[in-house]
C-alpha cells in the first residue's frame, strides 16, 4: 500500500532520519518500534505531509508521491492519529471532528444536524460516553484522545498512522480500539502503530520495523518474535528494568492529609474528591492507581493549591499546618508537580532547555533584579548531566527533542525548586522503556535521599514495581490501601471499580 524509500531529515544540523526504508500492507498492521529519539514520529510526520523538505521517496499505491501539506495527505487517503493532541481546546467535538471538512446543505449553509450526527455515531462506536456538543476543553485527556482517534477514523483513509493512540486512555478503551483496528484490517486498511506499550503489539501487529539512532534496523514478521528480543533488537543491549526494592522504610510522616475535599466549579452540591485521607513518609514512594475519572489529577493539583476556593482539607507539611492560596505557594513550601500533559502545562514549547528548567526558579536565578545568566547555565547544566537530557545544547527548543527528553526537562524545573515533596502524574506516559527506566531510577535515587514522592500511573505494573505503598482511587474516593509487595492486579483493579455510593 505505501513504502517509504530512503527518507533522510535534517534539523538545525541534526540527523534525525538516515536513509530510513519502511513497508505497510492492506490489511496488516506494522509497528513502528524504538526508543524516544529515534525517528518515529518524524517519519510518520512525513508521511502524512507534516514535513515536507526531506530527501527519498515516499511510494504509494505504485505511485510516487510528495506532499506540501496533511491537506494533499489526506486527500490521498493517509490519516494520522498525532501521540500530541491535535485539538482546538475551546470548540467542540463535533467542532473539532469536521474543522476544514464542514458540511454543507444545497443552500451552502453549515449543515450542523448532519456534522452532530455523524459525531454521534463515531463516539458510540468508540464508546465514548459523552455530548457531541462538548467542549474539548472540558474532557480529560484520555477523552481528548478518543476524540483524536475519532477524527482519524472520520476520513475514509486507506493508510492510518497511530502515534501512541493508547498512551492516555483507559484498559476498556483501549479494547475498544483494538476492535476498531481490527474491523479496519478486515476493509484492507494498511496501519502503522507506534506504541512503547510493547505488550500491545503483540496482541495486534503483523509485522515491525525497527529504527535505532534515525535508522532502520531491521524489518519482519512478530510472528515468533519475544519481548526481550524486541527491547534488544530496540536499544541495541540488554536492559535491567529497575524495580523497587521495597526497603523498610522510616515511618517520618512527611505529608499528611486530613478530610481532602473538592467541590465541582459552579456546583457545590457535588464534590470532586471526598474525604481524602492519606500520609507520605520520608523517603516513600506513594503510588495512586485509579480508572479515568477517579479524580487523580485532581488530588495532584489541589494538593498543589489549584484548586483553593473550591477545596476544604486540614493538611501538615514537615508537621506544620499549611494551606495554599496558589501553586506559587505550595511550590514556595516545597511542593511539585510533573503534569500529566507536559506539553500543555510543563513546558514552554518556544523556548530552549535552559529557560525551561529555571522557569520554577527564577528567583534563585536573580542578581540586582536581573536573570544571572551564568547562574541560569549552571543550572541546566547540573541538570542535563544528572537526568542524562540528550539535546545538542542547553539553547536547544524544547519542541525539537523527544518525549522522554522533554519529560526529563519537565522534571529538572521541578527539581530545580529543592521541593520536599514530588508528585508525578503519569510521568512516564508516551516514552520507551529505557527513559522509563531512567525515570524509575532517577524516583529511586530521589527517594533514598529523603524526598516523598506521589506517582500517578494508569499502567498497573508500573505502579507494583515502583510503589512502596498503593492507593487506589475510585469516583473521588480512596477505596484501598496496599503495601506493594501485597498487592495483586486482582485487588487492587476490584478497588478500582469498586461502587461507593
Amino acid at each position: 500500500m505505501l513504502a517509504a524509500e530512503n527518507i533522510c531529515k535534517r534539523f538545525s544540523g541534526v540527523t534525525a532520519l538516515d536513509n530510513v526504508n519502511l513497508r505497510l500492507e492492506a490489511g496488516k498492521v506494522t509497528a513502528i518500534i524504538g526508543e524516544n529519539g529515534a525517528g518515529k514520529s518524524t517519519l510518520m510526520k512525513i508521511l502524512s505531509g507534516v514535513y515536507d523538505d526531506y530527501e527519498g521517496n515516499i511510494i504509494f499505491k505504485g505511485n510516487a508521491v510528495r506532499f506540501k501539506n496533511t491537506r494533499e495527505a489526506q486527500h490521498t487517503g493517509i490519516a494520522i492519529i498525532h501521540q500530541e493532541l491535535n485539538l482546538v481546546p475551546h470548540l467542540t467535538i463535533t467542532e473539532n471532528l469536521f474543522l476544514g471538512r464542514e458540511l454543507t446543505n444545497s443552500w451552502g449553509m453549515l449543515d450542523k444536524k448532519a456534522m452532530r450526527l455523524r459525531t454521534e455515531e463515531l463516539l458510540q462506536k468508540l464508546k465514548l460516553q459523552v455530548s457531541a456538543d462538548s467542549l474539548i476543553t472540558d474532557l480529560k485527556v484520555g477523552q481528548q484522545q478518543v476524540v483524536e482517534i475519532a477524527k482519524a477514523l472520520l476520513y475514509d483513509a486507506e493508510v492510518i498512522i497511530m502515534d501512541e493512540p493508547t498512551s492516555a486512555i483507559s484498559e476498556s478503551e483501549v479494547e475498544v480500539l483494538f476492535e476498531n483496528i481490527a474491523n479496519l484490517k478486515s476493509q484492507g486498511k494498511a496501519i502503522a502503530y507506534i506504541s512503547h506499550k510493547l505488550n500491545e503489539l503483540f496482541k495486534i501487529a503483523d509485522h515491525y520495523t525497527v529504527l535505532r539512532d534515525g535508522k532502520t534496523i531491521e524489518s519482519g514478521e512478530m510472528k515468533g518474535i519475544t519481548h526481550d528480543v524486541l527491547i534488544h533488537k530496540m536499544v541495541g543491549r540488554e536492559i535491567e528494568i529497575v524495580r523497587n526494592s521495597n526497603a523498610a522504610i522510616a515511618k517520618n510522616v512527611l505529608l499528611k492529609v486530613d478530610g481532602l475535599c473538592l467541590n465541582k466549579p459552579g456546583n457545590d452540591q457535588k464534590q470532586l474528591l471526598k474525604n481524602i485521607c492519606f500520609e507520605l513518609y520520608s523517603g516513600e514512594i506513594l503510588g495512586i492507581f485509579g480508572l479515568m475519572g477517579a479524580g487523580r489529577t485532581e488530588l495532584m493539583e489541589t494538593l498543589l493549591g489549584m484548586h483553593p476556593g473550591l477545596t476544604q482539607a486540614a493538611i501538615t507539611l514537615n508537621n506544620r499546618p499549611v494551606k495554599f492560596k496558589s501553586a506559587a505557594e505550595a511550590i514556595k513550601a516545597g511542593i511539585a508537580l510533573v503534569p500529566e500533559d507536559r506539553k500543555k502545562d510543563g513546558l514552554v514549547l518556544g523556548l530552549d532547555v535552559k529557560t525551561n528548567i529555571s522557569l520554577s526558579s527564577l528567583d534563585k536565578m536573580q542578581g540586582s533584579g536581573l536573570i544571572n545568566n551564568k547562574t541560569e547555565l549552571e543550572l541546566a547544566h547540573k541538570y542535563i548531566k544528572a537526568l542524562k537530557i540528550k539535546t545538542p545544547s542547553e539553547k536547544q527548543m524544547v519542541k525539537n527533542l523527544s518525549g522522554g527528553n522533554q519529560q526529563k526537562i519537565v522534571i529538572a524545573k521541578c527539581l530545580s525548586t529543592q521541593p520536599k515533596v514530588l508528585m508525578l502524574d503519569e510521568p512516564t506516559r508516551g516514552i520507551d522503556i529505557n527513559a522509563k527506566n531512567e525515570i524509575y531510577k532517577l524516583m529511586a535515587e530521589l527517594a533514598a535521599s529523603g524526598l516523598g514522592i506521589i506517582m500517578v500511573s494508569s499502567e498497573l505494573p508500573e505502579i507494583m514495581a515502583v510503589s512502596d505503598r498503593i492507593l487506589v482511587m475510585a469516583e473521588g474516593a480512596i477505596t484501598a490501601e496496599f503495601e506493594a509487595n501485597k498487592a495483586t492486579e486482582n485487588n487492587i483493579l476490584k478497588a478500582a471499580i469498586a461502587d461507593i455510593n
